[in-house]
């Protein structure tokens, strides 16, 4: 097909409009930079109102960022800095030529601005890096798209554009500091009043399970939990209890309160297992029927009609499911923002913390650095959202070869930061687990009567751990340590509170 004079002009236009792009400058404002350093040369008091967000690297001139960070050296340790002293330090130096010898000190002056105008210049110098630096995400993502040199596909190249803009945002000038004592009292009665007003000393967010909320308070906001055990332990099992408890208290306080919906939801991440498989198995916990009695099919219409009517109350319930597998921290990140944004969100669930993966593009040496990434990223994630995450993990195997396997916070694997970072570490165990598996064997015993012995032995500690799961509250930051008992049913993978005078538990 022949080409026209129209397809010309149309590639002119295109190639006009592509190289106008290019010769672009990059934001910037050398007068907003000239007139900040002048007011600090001329006024040091300036520096308070710019040195939380400000650095030598945010000035779009490298002169100008020498200059800023002379500045800031000289002030950070208690001396004057003006023209003169400015002057002594880069000759020293021999830097002075380099930002334009004295004669651009002086000039830097004559553009001063107000002290009180100071922090705006600052900010208007901080934007621009902003925008420099979203210029280079820019053109990073485009390259990305257009050619496979770091070898992610376009999903990861998502995840790897949104992670880049979370780091610039967390680099961003800080919304903290100082408050007034006054002001944290007031915060701080708040959350008591709202314990003492629950009548069950909870001022969190309530799990269901009344010895843990005891213990804890319920779960707060910003924080991390870790929830670890061996294999066969009931983490999972545990998790959506919590789960679930929460989500069924958002519920329940809604309807109280007359409002259309609950004010917040429970995600749950589930790595390892599908969303139909954990919703069978919240579904098979509630309607007490044996999850294998399920996968087998052998129901009876009793059985099929408790599903139908827990499975209608269940559908009310504010719980959302993730089964993506080897999800990213920032994937987890992104979906949970948007989940906050559009229905809310009061706790996230992982399940479990060493499925998932560093953010893309990060390549970090070790295991341990791999996980040590991914948990403070989870804490980021509670501090950001101002929600409780709670994550689970596997302990190493060195449990197993101890006499007494209840777990320590030196047996979580790959550790590294997971202890430091966490604010509550909390382990479960049962002893019925191993005991069961040390049933005595006659050929074992030279005689009827010392088997015999052993057998009664044992039968009796299996009676006192039966259906009975220790959660272990190894660390606490903001409480005290220690053992609860809770109520385990095997068959259905089911915890529940325990209570020991009647041996028997609560259902709700």
């Amino acid at each position: 097909m022949p080409v026209t004079t129209d397809d010309l002009q149309r590639a002119r236009g295109g190639s006009d409009a592509l190289l106008g792009l290019k010769l672009r400058a990059p934001p910037a404002n050398v007068e907003a930079e000239q007139a900040l350093l002048g007011a600090l040369l001329a006024n040091n008091k300036a520096y308070e109102r710019v040195s939380e967000f400000l650095a030598p690297d945010h000035f779009a001139d490298p002169v100008h960022g020498r200059i800023f960070a002379a500045i800031a050296r000289r002030i950070e340790r208690g001396q004057l800095a003006n023209a003169v002293t400015l002057k002594a330090d880069l000759e020293a130096s021999d830097a002075l030529e380099e930002v334009g010898g004295t004669a651009y000190l002086a000039q830097l002056l004559t553009a001063m601005v107000g002290i009180v105008n100071a922090a705006e210049y600052g900010r208007v110098v901080h934007d621009c890096w902003l925008r420099r630096q979203l210029v280079d995400i820019g053109e990073e993502v485009v390259n990305r798209a257009f050619g496979v040199s770091e070898g992610l596909d376009a999903p990861e190249q998502v995840e790897a554009a949104e992670q880049a803009l979370f780091e610039l945002a967390a680099k961003g000038p800080s919304e903290g500091g100082f408050i007034t004592f006054e002001k944290a009292l007031a915060q701080a009665i708040e959350g008591a009043e709202r314990a003492y007003q629950s009548g069950g000393g909870v001022s969190g967010l309530p799990t269901g399970l009344r010895a843990i909320d005891a213990q804890m308070g319920g779960l707060h906001p910003s924080d991390l939990l870790i929830l670890a055990g061996r294999p066969g332990m009931g983490k999972t099992a545990l998790a959506t209890r919590i789960a679930f408890g929460a989500a069924r208290a958002l519920h329940d306080t809604a309807r109280a309160s007359g409002a259309a919906k609950p004010a917040g939801t429970v995600a749950i991440f589930s790595l390892e297992m599908s969303s139909e498989q954990l919703a069978q198995r919240i579904l098979a916990e509630e309607a007490r029927v044996s999850g294998d009695r399920i996968r087998r099919g052998v129901l009876d219409d009793r059985d099929f009609q408790r599903f139908v009517e827990v499975s209608r109350e269940l559908a009310a319930l504010p719980l959302y499911i993730d089964d993506t597998p080897a999800l990213s921290i920032s994937g987890l990140r992104t979906r949970c923002r948007r989940l906050k944004r559009t229905q809310g969100l009061s706790l996230i669930v992982v399940d479990y913390l060493q499925l998932m993966r560093p953010a893309p593009g990060t390549r970090p040496e070790s295991r341990v650095l791999e996980i040590s990434q991914i948990t403070q990223g989870l804490k980021a994630i509670a501090k950001e959202l101002a929600v409780p995450v709670l994550a689970l993990s596997q302990l190493s195997r060195a449990v197993e070869s101890r006499e007494d396997k209840r777990p320590l916070l030196s047996d979580l694997r790959e550790s590294g930061t997971i202890e430091q970072d966490a604010d509550v570490v909390m382990f479960i165990y049962r002893d019925e687990y191993y005991l069961q598996q040390r049933q005595p064997k006659e050929m074992g015993f030279d005689s009827q009567d010392k088997y015999q012995g052993a057998l009664e032995k044992w039968q009796r500690d299996m009676e006192r751990v039966h259906n009975v799961a220790e959660l272990i509250i190894a660390k606490q930051r903001h409480g005290p340590t220690g053992k609860r008992d809770l109520f385990f049913e095997a068959e259905f993978t089911r915890f529940a509170d325990l209570d020991r005078e009647h041996q028997a538990h609560d259902a709700d």
